[in-house]
């Protein structure tokens, strides 16, 4: 069991208080800290009031100054025209845009709680996830307004929210209202009080609503800031959804709290992005494992992005093999891998240095400050350093309920993640797979990162994924597919015989099939049921 304290310089965590907060909680947490992502923004914008905070997807450019009339005067609107009040729910329908950050601040600033909802979602999955969440109103842009058409749901306030001009974002057309004084809802908020309900991927039936409050995703972003030393002339992109717990607090709310400027692209476009970083002197870029393979594609066309100074991977895995090509690529740049989850509010471990760099290339870093990390054996005993089993978390940004209460046990206590890893005797973290995701094969026990990593060094193999399908004989088999690099000519039969030589012939997937992407889901992750399905369905002959 390792806490981030034991790890950390002490010059991050000495200064570290015990905080006793209005729900019971008592916990460790840095001093000053903002009381919401509101007011970590009204604190930026007193300090850099001319500073660019947000440039959209059309280039429009809102600073600090701006963004606080904007938002103070939202939050005035929301609470009189459309009688939002605390504790509410509300959802945001709403692509990666200045509107939805506006909104975003707007409604924690008044004390409800903010639903961020997938665009990429098609009706039926967004409707059933509003029927989970207990909206009182959805705000969302007007591609989206005849999802709700005939709703079961009379009760359910929907408005389009109009998109910004330039010349509405300029200092001199923020909007203004003579009554703000009158609607100080920060001094009826609280810290302890719920600010986001975030479902956590998968299907949209088994979906779980995560309450998120105030002092969880401040703890998140003050410690994303000390942890990787981010300053506030970061420049940081986001280029994925602003709706995932990684846009939302790494990227987004990590900004607003140091003065950054974030430059959000509507979609993902690999070449879009790199053409941004080198424009614009991008600086940090928070992405996951699939963004970055899709930017190695594009590497020779960018050789150099001097700018660019440090990169984050969360979400999944990142093969070392990977970090390798992206340093060969940027040597000047730092990457910091995260390990995380919806539940812990983003990060749960980051990387202390350039993972590139270190002796622990692999590993996911070690617990930030306030998070402990013990790993838990198949007989509920905490393992050993160097043995694996499932990742147990618990600290000051792990969430303590889902929602509604019955949809699951509440949290409270251990967060039992479902991930399988292992810490060394540094207290550096090793994930090593998805409790679901480990191949039983006859009892054999195969992780698919191992093959998957191995699958990467050999030469020719762009990016791949392992999975398990049902056998009859073994009860699982692993599978693979892989994307080969352009003139590669290695086939099945050649990627198998090469990792024969370099692993046990149980852990060989029994198929290989080579395709032109590894399919990912909704949030750029990969879509290992795809992957499953895919196999099945050649199984049986379709």
């Amino acid at each position: 069991m390792y806490t981030g304290e034991m790890l950390w310089p002490k010059a991050l965590t000495e200064d570290m208080v015990e905080r006793h907060y209005a729900d019971g909680a008592i916990l460790r947490t840095y001093p000053d800290l903002p009381k919401n992502m509101y007011t970590a923004m009204k604190n930026t914008a007193n300090r850099l009031p001319n500073k660019t905070a947000i440039v959209d997807d059309g280039g429009n450019a809102c600073s600090y100054e701006c963004l606080r009339r904007e938002t103070e005067a939202y939050s005035v609107w929301l609470y009189q025209d459309m009688q939002i009040r605390k504790g509410q729910h509300v959802a945001l329908l709403l692509y990666n845009s200045i509107k939805f950050c506006v909104a975003c601040l707007a409604l924690n600033r008044i004390g409800a709680v903010v639903i961020p909802l997938p665009t990429k979602y098609k009706k039926e999955e967004i409707l059933s996830l509003v029927g989970k969440s207990d909206a009182a109103l959805i705000l969302c842009d007007e591609k989206f307004m005849d999802y709700f058409d005939n709703c079961p749901r009379k009760d359910l306030q929907v408005c389009k929210v109009k998109t910004r001009t330039k010349q509405d974002l300029s200092a001199q057309h923020c909007e203004k209202s003579d009554d703000l004084e009158e609607y100080e809802f920060e001094d009826k908020t609280d810290a302890a009080d719920p600010a986001f309900l975030m479902f956590t991927s998968g299907t949209t039936s088994q979906s779980k609503g995560v309450m998120l409050k105030n002092y969880q995703v401040m703890h998140a972003i003050v410690s994303y800031q000390r942890t990787l030393g981010i300053v506030e002339e970061e420049r940081a992109i986001l280029p994925v959804p602003v709706y995932l717990i990684t846009g939302l607090v790494a990227v987004f709310g990590l900004m607003m709290y140091v003065g950054g400027t974030v430059y959000l692209h509507r979609f993902f476009d690999a070449a879009r992005v790199l053409e941004t970083i080198k424009g614009d002197q991008i600086t940090f870029l928070h992405a996951s494992p699939t963004v970055f393979t899709l930017l190695l594609e594009k590497r020779e066309a960018y050789q150099t992005l001097p700018s660019l100074r440090m990169l984050a991977c969360g979400s999944s895995n990142m093969p070392p093999a990977k970090i390798q090509m992206l340093h060969q690529w940027l040597p000047h740049c730092a990457f910091r891998t995260v390990y995380g989850l919806t539940e812990t509010t983003s990060p749960a471990t980051v990387f202390p240095a350039d993972a590139s760099q270190s002796a622990y290339l692999g590993a996911s870093g070690i617990p930030i400050p306030g998070v402990t990390v013990k790993i838990v054996d198949e007989e509920g005993r905490e393992a050993e350093d160097g043995s694996k089993g499932e990742i147990w978390l618990k600290g000051s940004n792990v969430a303590n309920t889902y929602y509604p209460m019955d949809a699951s046990a509440a949290l409270g206590g251990w967060l039992k993640t479902g991930d399988i890893g292992y810490l060394n005797k540094d207290g550096y973290l090793y994930v090593t797979d998805r409790i679901k995701d480990m191949i039983n094969r006859g009892g054999e026990k195969i992780c698919s990162f191992d093959v998957e990593n191995e699958l990467l060094r050999i030469c020719g193999v762009e990016d791949t994924a392992v999975v398990g399908i049902p056998d009859e004989c073994y009860g699982e088999i692993p599978v693979a597919v892989v994307v080969l690099k352009e003139g590669s000519l290695l086939s099945e039969t050649k990627l198998q015989a090469l990792l024969k030589e370099r692993m046990a012939g149980y852990k060989v997937p029994v198929h290989i099939f080579k395709v032109d992407q590894i399919p990912v889901t909704e949030n750029l992750k990969t879509d290992k049921k795809t992957i499953r399905t895919l196999f099945q369905r050649v199984e049986k002959g379709e």
